[in-house]
């Protein structure tokens, strides 16, 4: 059994973590359309299905960052945001996965990371599983580590008895 931790973002990952060796990481999957003859990226819905489905019945549960618009995030950005969790909390729904939302504050405490950037987390989750520091080696890769940290968080907690909802 394994915990899926999600960083949403365009640029996140998906991350299928059993603990010790157990680990699947995925990129976010993404489509490039067009809307208003503009060119822009969105999380491919179908791609993001197709690995739940395929790995379904090792999934316990997904943590998934609780994301919001930022103060200084334009209009278009912030609604861009939310439909890309939309789109995740959707396919997961769908495919009957129990879905916990965190905060960013909540699960970066648990790792010593209240107030450090990116870096810290890649850092951080080398420092938890160094044998799998070789999937987040750039800065880019903060959303692999991200999502790692997510179902490592996932994984400390196990499984709540109000499974649902935010924390």
């Amino acid at each position: 059994m394994a915990v899926l931790g999600i960083d949403p973002g365009l640029d996140g990952a998906l991350v299928l973590y059993g603990g010790d060796d157990d680990i699947l990481l995925f990129d976010m999957p993404t489509v490039e359309t067009v809307v208003h003859k503009k060119k822009k990226r969105q999380i491919d819905a179908y791609q993001v299905a197709n690995m739940i489905e395929r790995h379904r019945d090792r999934i316990t549960h997904a943590i998934v960052e609780q994301v919001g618009s930022m103060p200084e995030q334009g209009i278009t950005s912030a609604f861009n945001f939310g439909y890309g969790a939309g789109v995740l909390y959707g396919v997961l729904a769908a495919n009957v996965v129990p879905v916990q939302f965190v905060a960013p504050a909540v699960w970066k405490r648990q790792f010593g990371l209240i107030g450090k950037g990116k870096d810290a987390s890649r850092i951080a989750a080398s420092r938890i599983a160094p044998h799998f520091s070789g999937y987040w080696p750039l800065k880019k890769h903060d959303g692999r580590a991200e999502a790692f940290l997510l179902a490592a968080w996932g994984m400390l907690r196990g499984v709540p008895a109000n499974f649902g909802g935010t924390d």
